[in-house]
């Protein structure tokens, strides 16, 4: 990756076209070909860019605008679309190239994964006494998340969502439905479990008879802030 802090003008020309006057502001020229004209503002989104699959090339400045005070040019273009960014450089304050290897990429916390692993592992809080029968219990169109019994034995289909909306009630509804077909396991009642639930959500629910359990990540973690309720 390449950074380079330089009083500099740009234009974006193609299906757009944009004019960033001269300023101060930093380009960053990324492994993958892009660059990126970032202002001292704005957080992380450039002022500019532009995205791969692209090239850059430096050119020598026009007659007119070595008269300007351009020291170089840089010309990065779209190899799909022709799309242009032209960098005009005046003076470069700082450029420096660093390696930065191969990126792991992002590890998300408080995934849908990771809430089934751990209701799974406390199921205490979908029912007192309650005992894990099945993560992932296979149904006719796509297994529900999980599956429990209460402290009487009494089957319990829980759907888990980050945040459950009216989808998520259909969803669980469906899977109830095959469910209770089955006279190994039926009666199954439902539970819809979620970080946060749309009030639609909650309603329409509870018009079914499906209970719902707001769950707390942290506390669920281990970080005392406490919430999950079962209304």
């Amino acid at each position: 990756m390449r950074l380079v802090i330089a009083r500099c003008s740009v234009d974006y020309t193609g299906r757009l076209n944009a004019h960033l006057p001269l300023a101060t502001r930093l380009l960053v020229h990324k492994g993958d070909g892009s660059l990126l004209v970032h202002s001292d503002g704005g957080s992380y989104k450039p002022l500019n860019w532009m995205s791969p699959p692209c090239s850059l090339a430096a050119e020598e400045p026009g007659e007119e605008e070595s008269i300007a005070g351009v020291t170089e040019v840089w010309r990065v273009t779209h190899k799909k679309t022709g799309d242009a960014l032209r960098v005009q450089i005046y003076e470069i304050l700082h450029d420096t190239n660093h390696d930065l290897g191969v990126d792991p990429g992002l590890q998300k916390d408080g995934v849908e994964a990771d809430l089934q692993r751990l209701l799974a592992e406390q199921v205490e809080r979908i029912s007192d006494g309650a005992t894990l029968v099945r993560r992932e219990y296979p149904t006719a169109i796509g297994p529900v998340d999980l599956l429990v019994r209460d402290a009487a034995g009494a089957a319990i289909a829980v759907e888990i969502k980050r945040k459950a909306n009216i989808d998520a009630v259909e969803q669980l509804t469906r899977y109830l439905e095959l469910l209770n077909r089955d006279s190994h396991i039926a009666p199954v009642r439902g539970i819809l479990a979620a970080q946060s639930i749309a009030p639609q959500a909650r309603t329409l629910a509870n018009d079914r008879g499906i209970e719902v359990l707001l769950l707390d990540y942290e506390a669920m973690k281990g970080v005392e802030s406490g919430i999950p309720t079962l209304f």
